[in-house]
């Protein structure tokens, strides 16, 4: 029966996956995290991060990828494994802490296959010798005994995980790992039993999950994880997958998890900001259409209201939050109370993977501090009250406002603007970056609701400070534009990227050169040929985008491309004048080339720094964000909470 006390009813029914009740339809999707220990045990800190998301009220979770053969078939020291014995302890401590606090948890079981470097002295192996372009590695073909001897290893795996305490076990078929690879006829080109037709390419997994289900008996939950399109030519197609998803319910799966893409299409794995909410529930709705099995929907799902009318509307039976609950681990309970407008939204900006778990880091959240931290960041000591200024609305200051108030402090916020947000409200008007506007609305509501006092078109002159008579003093004034000490800069011909964005300068039908090409000059120049524009991205550095993931960085290129903005690396603008910029290319050579306009990306400098107006005059002083140093919006985040009021 559907709950009626609740505001998603749907999202919050009890159900079951497979034999397993569980409390609501919200699962924790899995995601690399990189929290664990060298070896690949559990660590403490990992178990505080699930815990912090079994408090927050999801029905399952769904542990991250974990090996089945190690060192081959990880992706690093630091990615869970279970291939031996010895791992089911720490395992057991996991599953111990997520039942305390009323949440399902499962395994996912996966050899990564082709996708992993040639590392740890070990060449990857999939079924054919096929280079993985993501990698530039070609892997070793596995020969038929080796392939019944990993049947095995996964079938020990999910025993080894039983005996841990874990609710189910999740195979890992999608992504281009090695179970997909031999789902896929673009990565599977055998001749054997194991080759060939829909049929053959599916006896790999086929054997994994009848020899799971003899093992485990046939109460023990088996999801299977699975790319429904692989968005390559030649690779795993939906229609294909209609009928891979029926032998699999034929063979013994319990749950179906729809998700989509390789290594090869990475934006349709993990999600740049670009893309539309629950673009890939199509794909679940298809699968779900051609079984009788449920039926896990994934992708870029961020509100309560996609999830409840995606359950409604019978596209999916499950709902998977991935980034989601990285940026609010609250999301499910947040949901449940009604208290939309509170839940942090993730911006899917790809801090959290493609800056930091894929270069072997701590998982963290630019727009959740906390992420990664749980262990240790929220368990500061609680500090006396005291009366906090903070200077600047940016997301330094408003971070920082609202942990102070937290905390208890009396909080007074100078913005000399006359709205809050600082440069998020610029970023959001990048195209495609539109998500931004999100997490700046969050945090002025969250101010908001706080009742922190904001004085809106003031500026914090060092007398009016002395005057409030603080104890703690929080400069978060931000940055200005760098402009360089070049030759005719000064021309009404030369404006900022801010100038642009902000709408002071208003360009249309013109040639426009843009001198810097990171995020902003990058993202500048789509806003300028969306303009009408003939854009040229002109940047010091050998390539474009430096400052930003992988991942985001080639949605920016594709859309540069499509927007057929010119680039010009390895060239230093060394003067300007009249319709001309003189560039000096890596060689040493002048190039001069002409434009109506200059636009400069360049960077930013912190603005100007009241602490030496105040030493010696206020108790405390900190200065964080960009007005310590220019960065990023995970920077100003961590700063703005880390400082806890002074």
């Amino acid at each position: 029966m559907a709950l009626k006390s609740v505001p998603f009813p749907k999202i919050f029914e009890p159900a079951f996956l497979g034999p397993l009740e569980v409390r609501n339809r919200l699962i924790m999707a899995p995601m690399g995290s990189r929290l664990a220990n060298e070896n690949g045990g559990v660590s403490p800190w990992q178990i505080d991060y699930y815990a912090e998301r079994a408090k927050g009220g999801v029905g399952t979770i769904i542990v991250e990828i974990t090996g089945v053969d190690s060192p081959c078939g990880v992706t690093s020291p630091k990615t869970l494994t279970i291939h031996e014995d010895f791992y089911i302890g720490g395992h057991n401590e996991l599953v111990e802490t997520a039942h305390a606090y009323g949440a399902r948890i499962l395994l996912q079981l996966a050899h990564v296959g082709r996708n992993r470097r040639f590392a740890m002295g070990v060449q990857p192996v999939a079924p054919s010798p096929i280079p993985n372009r993501f990698f530039g590695v070609t892997p070793r073909k596995l020969s038929r005994g080796e392939i019944e001897d990993l049947v095995k290893k996964f079938i020990a795996a999910a025993l080894r995980a039983q005996t841990a305490g874990y609710d189910g076990i999740e195979l890992h078929g999608a992504h281009g790992y090695l179970i997909g690879e031999f789902m896929s006829p673009l990565s599977n080109r055998r001749r054997d039993r194991y080759g060939g037709s829909l049929e053959k390419r599916m006896t790999f997994p086929v054997e994994i999950v009848q020899g799971i289900r003899r093992a485990a008996g046939p109460r023990y939950p088996i999801l299977f994880r699975f790319s429904a399109d692989e968005f390559e030519e030649g690779g795993t197609a939906l229609q294909d997958s209609k009928k891979a998803a029926r032998i699999l319910e034929e063979a013994g799966v319990d749950v179906l998890h729809v998700s989509a893409g390789t290594y090869d299409s990475m934006a349709t794995v993990i999600e740049p900001m670009s893309f539309p909410e629950g673009w890939k529930i199509y794909l679940a709705e298809t699968i779900k259409k051609a079984v009788k099995i449920p039926v896990i929907g994934v992708g870029v799902i961020r509100s309560p209201e996609f999830a409840e009318r995606t359950l409604r509307e019978g596209k999916a039976d499950f709902i998977a939050l991935g980034r989601a609950l990285l940026a609010d681990p609250q999301w499910p309970k947040k949901a449940r109370e009604g208290r939309v407008k509170e839940i942090i939204p993730c911006i899917s900006c790809n801090e959290c993977i493609g800056s930091r778990t894929f270069r072997n880091l701590h998982v963290r959240c630019a727009v959740n501090p906390a992420t990664g931290r749980e262990g240790w960041l929220q368990r500061l000591p609680p500090e006396k009250k005291k009366k906090v200024v903070v200077i600047g609305g940016g997301p330094a200051g408003l971070m920082a406002a609202l942990t102070a108030k937290r905390r208890g402090h009396r909080v007074t916020l100078y913005e000399k603007s006359d709205h809050l947000g600082g440069q998020l409200r610029l970023a959001a008007v990048l195209p495609g970056r539109e998500k931004i506007t999100w997490f700046g609305d969050y945090l002025r509501n969250q101010i908001r609701r706080e009742r922190i006092k904001v004085l809106l078109g003031k500026t914090a002159t060092p007398e009016k400070i002395i005057r409030e008579k603080p104890d703690t003093v929080i400069l978060a004034t931000g940055s200005v534009p760098l402009v360089p000490d070049l030759p005719g800069v000064e021309s009404p011909k030369v404006c900022t990227a801010r100038d642009i964005l902000g709408g002071k300068e208003k360009v249309h039908g013109k040639a426009v050169w843009v001198l810097g090409g990171g995020m902003m000059g990058c993202g500048t120049a789509l806003c300028l040929a969306a303009r009408d524009n003939q854009v040229t991205v002109v940047e010091m550095q050998e390539g474009v985008l430096q400052d930003t993931d992988f991942i985001t960085r080639a949605d920016v290129l594709s859309q540069m491309r499509e927007a057929r903005i010119q680039v010009l690396t390895g060239r230093k603008a060394e003067k300007i004048s009249t319709g001309e910029v003189f560039l000096r290319n890596a060689a040493g050579r002048e190039e001069r080339v002409k434009g109506d306009i200059v636009v400069l990306a360049l960077g930013s400098v912190p603005a100007g720094d009241l602490r030496m107006s105040l030493q010696g005059k206020v108790k405390e002083i900190h200065t964080i964000g960009d007005a310590r140093q220019p960065r990023k919006i995970i920077d100003a985040i961590y700063e703005g909470f880390r400082l806890n009021g002074g």
